[in-house]
């Protein structure tokens, strides 16, 4: 073969992000030998992989059509390294799960995961739904876990569980007393909302799309916490999934507002690029998720630690 997988692995490293400089510094290299390396993979195929607009690089057509084949070679290359060496564990795996699934799900599934793995690396990320769905299109992750839904052809999308909103009130709320609550009146509350391009905002702004008014929206936090204590204290309603308020429900400190208009189901899946090669760790990490979830209808009723 006339490449080598350094010059793939600086391919991918540069490609992620856009600098050879970057790149560089992440491979632990010279920036010289980082530009040289990339050079040689191009003038060795007389192509060029990258159109360069001053310090910035960015993807061309044949780039874009490499970049998912090289994670993919590199991704065994890794395998057959830790094999040759004997190393434990199954290799190391990038995550990212979306605010909900990562502050109450994701680090019980890595926990128990590393636990199986013994030597296995796990990194997680947590950020919104269209964030993590850029990153696995970018191969920066290797897997996400999301709320809602992906349509990407680039993206090979797999149902989870169903997972339901629920927008609820402080007890001394006006609408804490029980009553069904029309959806005319709740655009006039005053909202505590998740920032734009969460998977749990989409959901709620699509089951009212019926209807011409907006959300009343006082207030945008990137949070489910912060979302809870604005709430608590009176700020006005929120809504965000049901598994992030089933402690506070139990407490009795957040109260459920009946909403019959609302369809506020969705569904958790996961996500990886269509391209993706499934390494073991990759497998073995969707067959735990699966297995914590077995027996469960919806994410409130997965058997996860009460909090009080």
């Amino acid at each position: 073969m006339r490449y080598t997988l350094r010059q793939l692995e600086v391919f991918v490293a540069v490609a992620q992000h856009e600098s050879v400089s970057q790149a560089a510094k992440v491979l632990s290299l010279s920036q010289s030998a980082t530009s040289t390396a990339l050079a040689e993979l191009e003038r060795q195929f007389a192509c060029q992989l990258l159109d360069r607009t001053g310090r910035q690089l960015r993807l061309n057509s044949m780039g874009f059509q490499l970049l998912p084949k090289a994670v993919a070679l590199l991704d065994r290359a890794q395998e057959i390294e830790n094999l040759m060496h004997g190393r434990q564990g199954i290799g190391s795996l990038d995550v990212g799960a979306t605010l909900t699934i990562g502050n109450y799900l994701a680090t019980l599934l890595i926990g128990n995961f590393m636990q199986r793995h013994p030597g296995s690396r796990v990194r997680l990320q947590v950020r919104n739904t269209r964030a993590i769905i850029d990153s696995v299109l970018h191969h920066e992750l290797d897997l996400g876990l999301i709320e809602g839904h992906c349509e990407h052809e680039d993206v090979v999308t797999q149902p989870w569980v169903e997972d339901e909103l629920a927008v609820f009130c402080a007890p001394d709320h006006p609408l804490a007393d029980g009553q069904a609550v029309e959806l005319d009146q709740l655009l006039r509350e005053n909202w505590i909302m998740r920032e734009q391009g969460s998977g749990t905002r989409l959901t709620l702004e699509q089951a009212a799309r019926h209807r011409r008014g907006r959300f009343n929206t006082l207030l945008e936090l990137e949070h489910t916490e912060g979302i809870k204590r604005a709430v608590e204290s009176g700020l006005g309603i929120g809504c965000v999934s049901r598994l992030a308020l089933r402690d506070a429900f139990r407490r009795g400190s957040l109260v459920p507002v009946a909403t019959p208009e609302l369809d506020l189901k969705r569904q958790f899946g996961f996500i990886w690029h269509r391209h993706k090669y499934l390494a073991t760790g990759m497998r073995e990490f969707l067959k735990l998720c699966r297995q914590m979830t077995e027996g469960a209808t919806r994410s409130d009723q997965i058997d996860v630690p009460y909090l009080p």
